[in-house]
Protein backbone atom coordinates (compact mmCIF):
# COMPACT_ATOMS: atom_id res chain seq x y z
CA UNK A 1 0.00 0.00 0.00
CA UNK A 2 1.59 3.03 -1.22
CA UNK A 3 2.14 5.85 1.55
CA UNK A 4 0.91 8.98 1.35
CA UNK A 5 3.62 12.01 1.62
CA UNK A 6 3.64 13.90 5.20
CA UNK A 7 2.31 17.57 4.43
CA UNK A 8 5.02 19.82 4.50
CA UNK A 9 5.11 21.71 7.48
CA UNK A 10 3.22 25.56 7.13
CA UNK A 11 5.08 27.68 9.31
CA UNK A 12 2.58 30.52 8.90
CA UNK A 13 -0.11 28.35 10.29
CA UNK A 14 2.54 27.15 13.50
CA UNK A 15 3.19 30.33 14.29
CA UNK A 16 0.03 31.75 16.03
CA UNK A 17 -0.53 28.59 18.01
CA UNK A 18 2.97 28.48 19.05
CA UNK A 19 2.54 31.93 20.81
CA UNK A 20 -0.82 31.12 22.12
CA UNK A 21 1.24 28.26 24.16
CA UNK A 22 3.86 30.23 24.99
CA UNK A 23 1.39 33.09 26.57
CA UNK A 24 -0.28 30.37 28.05
CA UNK A 25 3.17 28.83 29.72
CA UNK A 26 3.88 32.39 30.70
CA UNK A 27 1.00 33.61 32.54
CA UNK A 28 0.77 30.20 34.30
CA UNK A 29 4.46 31.20 36.13
CA UNK A 30 3.40 34.57 36.14
CA UNK A 31 -0.06 33.07 38.47
CA UNK A 32 0.59 32.84 41.91
CA UNK A 33 -0.16 29.60 42.99
CA UNK A 34 -3.29 29.02 45.01
CA UNK A 35 -2.97 29.52 48.26
CA UNK A 36 -3.75 26.51 51.10
CA UNK A 37 -6.86 26.42 53.08
CA UNK A 38 -7.18 28.52 56.11
CA UNK A 39 -6.90 26.95 59.61
CA UNK A 40 -9.71 28.18 61.02
CA UNK A 41 -8.85 27.08 64.32
CA UNK A 42 -5.56 28.42 64.01
CA UNK A 43 -6.70 31.66 65.82
CA UNK A 44 -10.02 32.61 67.69
CA UNK A 45 -10.74 35.77 65.99
CA UNK A 46 -10.41 36.32 62.03
CA UNK A 47 -11.45 39.15 59.51
CA UNK A 48 -13.28 37.93 56.20
CA UNK A 49 -11.22 39.32 52.66
CA UNK A 50 -13.41 38.98 50.58
CA UNK A 51 -11.15 40.14 47.58
CA UNK A 52 -9.11 37.51 48.02
CA UNK A 53 -12.11 34.90 49.32
CA UNK A 54 -10.37 34.12 52.39
CA UNK A 55 -10.15 34.92 56.22
CA UNK A 56 -7.16 36.19 57.62
CA UNK A 57 -6.52 35.32 61.09
CA UNK A 58 -6.47 38.54 64.08
CA UNK A 59 -3.35 37.91 66.10
CA UNK A 60 -4.41 40.62 68.73
CA UNK A 61 -8.05 41.69 69.39
CA UNK A 62 -8.51 45.09 69.75
CA UNK A 63 -11.08 44.69 73.08
CA UNK A 64 -11.80 45.83 76.36
CA UNK A 65 -12.55 43.51 79.41
CA UNK A 66 -16.46 43.15 79.74
CA UNK A 67 -16.39 44.78 83.21
CA UNK A 68 -15.04 47.73 82.06
CA UNK A 69 -18.39 48.00 80.02
CA UNK A 70 -20.57 50.25 82.53
CA UNK A 71 -24.09 51.87 81.87
CA UNK A 72 -25.20 49.20 79.24
CA UNK A 73 -26.07 46.52 82.06
CA UNK A 74 -29.47 44.94 80.26
CA UNK A 75 -27.80 44.81 76.82
CA UNK A 76 -24.57 43.25 78.15
CA UNK A 77 -26.09 40.70 80.17
CA UNK A 78 -28.81 39.93 77.24
CA UNK A 79 -25.72 39.16 74.56
CA UNK A 80 -23.59 37.39 77.31
CA UNK A 81 -26.47 34.73 78.05
CA UNK A 82 -27.62 34.62 74.33
CA UNK A 83 -23.59 33.91 73.53
CA UNK A 84 -23.18 31.24 76.08
CA UNK A 85 -25.99 29.36 74.83
CA UNK A 86 -24.55 29.89 70.98
CA UNK A 87 -20.99 28.72 72.60
CA UNK A 88 -22.44 25.38 74.65
CA UNK A 89 -24.65 24.45 71.22
CA UNK A 90 -28.25 25.81 72.12
CA UNK A 91 -30.21 27.89 70.19
CA UNK A 92 -29.48 31.34 69.88
CA UNK A 93 -30.60 34.14 68.24
CA UNK A 94 -29.36 36.95 65.68
CA UNK A 95 -28.18 40.03 67.92
CA UNK A 96 -28.86 43.90 66.29
CA UNK A 97 -27.35 45.94 68.76
CA UNK A 98 -28.13 49.81 67.77
CA UNK A 99 -28.25 53.55 68.74
CA UNK A 100 -25.98 55.98 70.10
CA UNK A 101 -22.75 56.50 69.06
CA UNK A 102 -19.45 55.60 71.11
CA UNK A 103 -22.02 53.68 73.75
CA UNK A 104 -20.04 50.64 73.47
CA UNK A 105 -21.83 48.28 70.66
CA UNK A 106 -19.22 47.38 68.76
CA UNK A 107 -17.12 46.70 71.73
CA UNK A 108 -19.61 44.65 73.74
CA UNK A 109 -19.30 42.63 70.59
CA UNK A 110 -15.47 41.72 71.18
CA UNK A 111 -15.84 41.97 75.07
CA UNK A 112 -18.60 39.33 75.12
CA UNK A 113 -16.46 37.08 72.90
CA UNK A 114 -13.39 37.26 74.69
CA UNK A 115 -15.36 36.19 77.81
CA UNK A 116 -17.45 33.08 76.64
CA UNK A 117 -14.00 32.07 74.75
CA UNK A 118 -12.03 32.02 77.59
CA UNK A 119 -14.78 30.08 79.67
CA UNK A 120 -16.37 27.66 77.13
CA UNK A 121 -14.94 24.31 76.47
CA UNK A 122 -14.96 24.70 72.74
CA UNK A 123 -14.37 28.72 72.50
CA UNK A 124 -16.14 30.04 69.41
CA UNK A 125 -14.13 31.71 66.53
CA UNK A 126 -15.49 35.35 65.81
CA UNK A 127 -15.49 36.53 62.11
CA UNK A 128 -15.71 40.12 61.02
CA UNK A 129 -17.17 41.22 57.74
CA UNK A 130 -16.92 44.94 56.95
CA UNK A 131 -19.94 46.94 55.74
CA UNK A 132 -18.42 46.70 52.12
CA UNK A 133 -18.22 42.82 52.10
CA UNK A 134 -21.77 42.13 52.68
CA UNK A 135 -22.57 41.04 49.54
CA UNK A 136 -20.01 37.85 49.92
CA UNK A 137 -21.84 36.77 53.15
CA UNK A 138 -22.93 33.54 51.21
CA UNK A 139 -19.61 32.46 50.20
CA UNK A 140 -18.05 33.18 53.85
CA UNK A 141 -21.00 31.14 55.18
CA UNK A 142 -20.72 28.20 53.05
CA UNK A 143 -17.32 27.92 54.26
CA UNK A 144 -17.61 28.21 58.11
CA UNK A 145 -20.90 25.74 57.36
CA UNK A 146 -18.01 23.00 57.09
CA UNK A 147 -16.02 23.97 60.44
CA UNK A 148 -16.33 21.94 63.14
CA UNK A 149 -16.55 24.91 65.38
CA UNK A 150 -19.11 27.46 66.19
CA UNK A 151 -18.60 31.45 64.76
CA UNK A 152 -19.45 34.61 65.70
CA UNK A 153 -19.83 36.23 62.25
CA UNK A 154 -19.28 40.22 62.99
CA UNK A 155 -20.46 43.14 61.24
CA UNK A 156 -19.99 46.70 62.40
CA UNK A 157 -21.67 49.62 61.92
CA UNK A 158 -24.09 48.01 59.60
CA UNK A 159 -26.05 50.40 57.41
CA UNK A 160 -27.69 50.68 53.94
CA UNK A 161 -28.23 53.55 51.38
CA UNK A 162 -30.90 53.85 49.23
CA UNK A 163 -30.60 50.53 46.44
CA UNK A 164 -30.61 46.65 47.18
CA UNK A 165 -27.14 45.66 48.82
CA UNK A 166 -29.49 44.88 52.04
CA UNK A 167 -31.04 42.29 49.86
CA UNK A 168 -28.01 40.09 50.18
CA UNK A 169 -28.09 40.47 54.29
CA UNK A 170 -31.67 39.82 54.35
CA UNK A 171 -31.42 36.13 52.16
CA UNK A 172 -28.83 35.14 55.20
CA UNK A 173 -30.85 35.48 57.68
CA UNK A 174 -33.83 34.13 57.04
CA UNK A 175 -34.70 30.72 57.70
CA UNK A 176 -34.75 28.05 54.81
CA UNK A 177 -32.85 27.14 51.87
CA UNK A 178 -29.24 29.54 51.79
CA UNK A 179 -29.68 30.83 55.52
CA UNK A 180 -27.59 30.91 57.89
CA UNK A 181 -25.82 27.45 59.33
CA UNK A 182 -26.79 26.16 62.41
CA UNK A 183 -22.79 26.79 63.69
CA UNK A 184 -23.32 30.52 62.59
CA UNK A 185 -24.83 33.78 64.36
CA UNK A 186 -24.92 37.10 63.26
CA UNK A 187 -24.25 40.04 65.43
CA UNK A 188 -24.19 43.54 64.02
CA UNK A 189 -24.36 47.20 65.26
CA UNK A 190 -26.03 50.23 63.39
CA UNK A 191 -26.24 53.56 64.42
CA UNK A 192 -29.96 53.16 62.75
CA UNK A 193 -32.44 51.03 64.30
CA UNK A 194 -34.11 50.11 60.94
CA UNK A 195 -30.30 49.97 59.47
CA UNK A 196 -32.08 52.15 56.29
CA UNK A 197 -31.83 56.06 56.39
CA UNK A 198 -35.06 57.15 57.57
CA UNK A 199 -35.49 59.55 54.16
CA UNK A 200 -34.94 56.04 52.32
CA UNK A 201 -37.88 54.90 54.19
CA UNK A 202 -39.90 58.44 53.92
CA UNK A 203 -39.40 58.16 49.97
CA UNK A 204 -40.55 54.78 49.62
CA UNK A 205 -43.71 55.59 51.95
CA UNK A 206 -44.21 58.50 49.56
CA UNK A 207 -43.86 57.15 46.37
CA UNK A 208 -44.15 53.75 46.32
CA UNK A 209 -47.40 52.56 44.57
CA UNK A 210 -48.38 50.45 48.02
CA UNK A 211 -46.83 52.31 50.41
CA UNK A 212 -46.99 49.64 53.68
CA UNK A 213 -45.70 47.52 51.38
CA UNK A 214 -42.74 49.18 50.60
CA UNK A 215 -42.08 50.12 53.71
CA UNK A 216 -42.36 46.58 55.31
CA UNK A 217 -40.18 45.34 52.33
CA UNK A 218 -37.68 47.85 54.07
CA UNK A 219 -37.90 47.34 57.83
CA UNK A 220 -38.15 43.73 57.59
CA UNK A 221 -34.21 43.73 57.67
CA UNK A 222 -33.86 44.58 61.49
CA UNK A 223 -36.81 42.39 62.26
CA UNK A 224 -34.59 39.28 61.10
CA UNK A 225 -32.94 40.27 64.33
CA UNK A 226 -34.08 37.99 66.94
CA UNK A 227 -32.50 40.61 69.48
CA UNK A 228 -32.74 43.95 69.27
CA UNK A 229 -29.84 45.99 72.15
CA UNK A 230 -30.52 49.40 72.20
CA UNK A 231 -27.83 51.37 73.00
CA UNK A 232 -28.82 55.43 74.72
CA UNK A 233 -26.71 58.67 75.54
CA UNK A 234 -25.36 58.04 78.96
CA UNK A 235 -26.37 60.53 82.00
CA UNK A 236 -23.96 62.19 84.13
CA UNK A 237 -23.56 59.56 86.88
CA UNK A 238 -23.28 56.54 84.01
CA UNK A 239 -20.49 58.68 82.61
CA UNK A 240 -19.03 59.08 85.89
CA UNK A 241 -19.51 55.39 86.47
CA UNK A 242 -17.51 54.74 83.18
CA UNK A 243 -14.72 57.09 84.25
CA UNK A 244 -14.34 55.60 87.81
CA UNK A 245 -13.86 52.51 86.16
CA UNK A 246 -10.78 52.82 84.00
CA UNK A 247 -9.22 54.89 86.66
CA UNK A 248 -9.43 51.63 88.97
CA UNK A 249 -9.13 49.23 86.50
CA UNK A 250 -5.69 51.14 85.61
CA UNK A 251 -4.40 52.49 88.94
CA UNK A 252 -4.54 56.09 87.57
CA UNK A 253 -5.20 57.10 90.70
CA UNK A 254 -8.32 58.42 92.82
CA UNK A 255 -11.26 59.22 91.43
CA UNK A 256 -11.37 62.72 93.41
CA UNK A 257 -12.90 65.80 92.90
CA UNK A 258 -10.07 66.54 90.81
CA UNK A 259 -10.47 63.99 88.07
CA UNK A 260 -14.44 64.11 88.64
CA UNK A 261 -14.32 67.81 87.45
CA UNK A 262 -11.82 67.30 84.40
CA UNK A 263 -13.98 64.02 83.34
CA UNK A 264 -17.12 66.72 83.28
CA UNK A 265 -15.29 69.60 81.64
CA UNK A 266 -13.22 66.41 78.90
CA UNK A 267 -17.32 65.76 77.97
CA UNK A 268 -18.13 69.57 77.84
CA UNK A 269 -15.89 70.08 74.97
CA UNK A 270 -16.95 66.86 73.02
CA UNK A 271 -20.57 67.56 73.30
CA UNK A 272 -21.13 63.99 74.58
CA UNK A 273 -21.21 61.60 77.27
CA UNK A 274 -20.55 57.94 76.52
CA UNK A 275 -18.10 55.19 76.57
CA UNK A 276 -15.49 56.52 73.70
CA UNK A 277 -15.47 60.24 75.44
CA UNK A 278 -14.78 58.35 78.84
CA UNK A 279 -11.58 56.31 76.94
CA UNK A 280 -10.59 59.06 75.06
CA UNK A 281 -10.27 61.52 78.47
CA UNK A 282 -8.67 58.41 80.33
CA UNK A 283 -6.23 57.92 77.56
CA UNK A 284 -5.44 61.84 78.67
CA UNK A 285 -5.36 61.58 82.04
CA UNK A 286 -3.23 58.59 82.09
CA UNK A 287 -1.02 60.50 79.41
CA UNK A 288 -0.70 63.54 81.85
CA UNK A 289 0.13 61.62 84.81
CA UNK A 290 2.94 58.93 82.86
CA UNK A 291 0.41 56.14 83.43
CA UNK A 292 1.18 53.63 80.37
CA UNK A 293 -2.55 51.87 79.37
CA UNK A 294 -1.90 48.10 79.42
Amino acid sequence: MARHPTPPRNPARDKPESALRRIAAALERLAPRPAPDADLDGADAWVWEAATGRPRPVTRVNRVPLALLRGIDPARDTLLANTRRFAAGLPANNALLWGARGMGKSSLVKAVHGEVAAEAAEPPGLMEVYRDDVATLPVLLRMLEESTRRWIVFCDDLSFEAGDAYRSLKGVLEIGLEGRPANVVLYATSNRRHILPRESIENEQSTALRPGEAVDEKVSLSDRFGLWLGFHPASQDEYFAMVRGYVDHFQIGPFDDEVRAAAAAWSVTRGARSGRVAWQFIQDLAGRRGKHLA
